[in-house]
């Protein structure tokens, strides 16, 4: 009989959490449907999640992306660090866009709020979006310190018993050169955790549930348990790989030895380069983040993401390194070089378990801020036409590396998750034109399971008139790996459509009557392409992913003007 009842305890727990992930998810679309930002609505890029009164994270909702699931997994300890949860009232809401108590840079604001049953506080709710505008010098590696690039908002009251507070806000609107959009992102994030803890309400007088802690306790055991039993099947031992971004000043490589043990996986960064003069360092929570996202992917993809399934996973991160920016470094495009440790942690993954790692993929989001208008053109351009004041960021992806049983993703976004922007949400919210968008042929690394393909972007303004671009980007002096025989993806390409080569990070303006050109990168491929089927040689053909040149000299596949396969070359030979 107590048997019985611990197996329908257990399942009635499994219920409540469940329930508790579609709370979050509810969270996060609520966030999606009623923010301002482009960012936010038409990318995704956001996270939501509810955490126990010690600042543990319990669920995350789907929708969101690691860097900012992962961080704010950390950042709801250091609010309640600052404001107990004795001290909270219903109706407050706490924000903070700190990079190393949030998400790693100004441009995510964090809202955490109290949620209340019974007239007592139960748990907590939080978020974190990136907001298109933050003042400063706005989101690029320029800035030489954090303090250039925007305003740093310490943790504090946003909201007071449901009453706004009207001094932060006033601040936040007078640093913005958005601020409608800021202030009503901002209203966004503390909407969709009112909404949350609505929903918790229910769902606790529906289950009859006092208290968080119970299931709480089961969320962290199970979870933790599970985790462990996956790194249990995988092979223990040492493993150390590197991996190489272009940098700003000069490339900067990325090392790490990962141990795999009975109780954890341990990874040690020495051996990467040292701290940056410009925006790309990264603080350490958002290494941690993507590190752990990497780790996760391949060891235990399964188990719900929260504080107890990511704990096995340690991170020794040398001072001194740009994974380990201490304030006041400059942070703002941290995700250049954080978006590739998920590569860099299946570069390890890849000698314990090969079967179930992918190549390396374009990785690092190409998103540029896009600005016009006196910002750019100054007070006084003579006879030539003027543009209104805008600002905005575009998100793009290249390809994802081949995974060993399937091709990679073309243009999609991993590991950041975000959705690429449509181009009519742009054009329809700046004097912006984007000509052409299409995938880039021959940029997948060849391979028996072929790499993603990256595209290009002509961008421009409305009536060709000069505009600037913050470039972020990478991939380009460094192309994406492939892996057991696989080749590498397509280096990026930035340029005018003039010829001009630009720098691939920086503040350049594109002069009028010219364009901006972006070549995005392809994922690496996986495997002797020899080995490929030559049916999918010829579709991908057909589909114009691969040219006959390629299919021909690198698959030994002729491809005959019915776009039938025929072998060539030793492959013929061997068949």
């Amino acid at each position: 009989m107590a048997t019985e009842m611990n197996a329908l305890t257990h399942i009635h727990r499994q219920v409540m959490w469940n329930r508790l992930i579609a709370v979050v998810e509810e969270q996060a679309r609520i966030m999606i449907r009623t923010a301002f930002s482009t960012t936010v609505r038409e990318a995704g890029d956001l996270s939501a999640g509810i955490f126990d009164l010690e600042g543990r994270m319990m669920a995350q909702a789907v929708t969101g992306t690691p860097g900012h699931v992962n961080s704010m997994a950390e950042s709801v300890g250091h609010f309640l660090k600052k404001f107990p949860a004795d001290v909270m009232n219903q109706g407050d809401h706490y924000i903070t866009n700190d990079p190393w108590l949030g998400t790693g840079h100004l441009h995510d604001l964090t809202v955490v709020s109290p949620a209340f049953y019974k007239g007592k506080v139960v748990g907590l709710f939080a978020n974190t979006a990136h907001v298109i505008d933050i003042g400063g010098l706005g989101m690029g590696p320029e800035g030489r310190s954090v303090f250039e690039e925007g305003m740093y908002i310490p943790i504090v009251k946003c909201f007071d018993r449901g009453v706004p507070n009207e001094t932060f806000f006033d601040f936040m609107r007078a640093g913005s050169r958005l601020p409608v959009e800021l202030e009503g992102d901002i209203y966004s994030l503390c909407a969709c955790n009112d909404a949350g803890a609505r929903r918790l309400v229910e769902m606790m007088d529906e289950f009859e549930m006092e208290s968080l802690e119970p299931l709480a306790r089961f969320i962290f055991d199970n979870s933790r348990r599970a985790t462990l039993e996956e790194i249990g099947r995988l092979p223990r031992g040492s493993f150390a790989s590197e991996i190489w971004s272009d940098g700003y000043e000069e490339p900067v490589r990325l090392s790490a030895r990962m141990r795999i043990g009975e109780d954890g996986i341990d990874v040690d960064f020495q051996g990467t380069s040292g701290l940056s003069s410009r925006g790309i360092n990264v603080p350490p929570a958002y290494c941690r983040a993507y590190s752990c996202f990497g780790i996760k992917c391949v060891v235990a993809p399964d188990v719900p993401n929260n504080w107890a399934s990511l704990a096995p996973f340690r991170m020794a991160i040398p001072e001194g390194c740009i994974l380990n920016a201490p304030r006041p470094y400059p942070v703002s495009v941290r995700h250049v070089i954080g978006h590739l440790l998920p590569d860099l942690m299946m570069g390890c993954l890849h000698q314990a378990v090969p079967e179930r790692v992918t190549a390396e993929g374009a990785s690092s989001l190409w998103n540029p801020p896009l600005r016009g208008g006196s910002s750019v053109s100054g007070q006084a351009r003579g006879n030539k036409p003027v543009i209104g004041d805008f600002e905005i960021i575009t998100f793009n992806s290249g390809g994802t590396g081949a995974r060993p049983e399937r091709d990679g993703l073309n243009a999609t976004a991993y590991p950041s998750g975000v959705r690429t922007m449509p181009v009519e949400a742009t054009e329809n919210v700046a004097p912006i034109v984007i000509w052409r968008k299409e995938l880039k042929p021959d940029s997948g690394g060849v391979g028996r399971t072929r790499g993603g393909s990256g595209q290009i972007m002509e961008i421009a303004t409305k009536g060709d008139l000069e505009f600037s671009v913050n470039a972020s980007f990478d991939r380009i002096a460094h192309a994406p790996k492939g892996r057991d025989g696989g080749g590498d993806g397509a280096r990026g390409v930035v340029k005018q459509k003039s010829g001009i080569v630009l720098r691939t990070k920086g503040y350049q303006v594109i002069p009028d009557g010219d364009r901006l050109i972006l070549e995005l990168p392809g994922g690496a491929g996986m495997g002797d392409p020899t080995a490929r089927d030559p049916n999918l040689v010829a579709r991908d053909v057909r589909d114009g992913l691969v040219s006959s040149e390629i299919a021909r000299s690198v698959y030994e596949v002729e491809i005959g003007p019915d776009g039938t396969a025929d072998l060539t070359g030793t492959r013929a030979l061997r068949a």
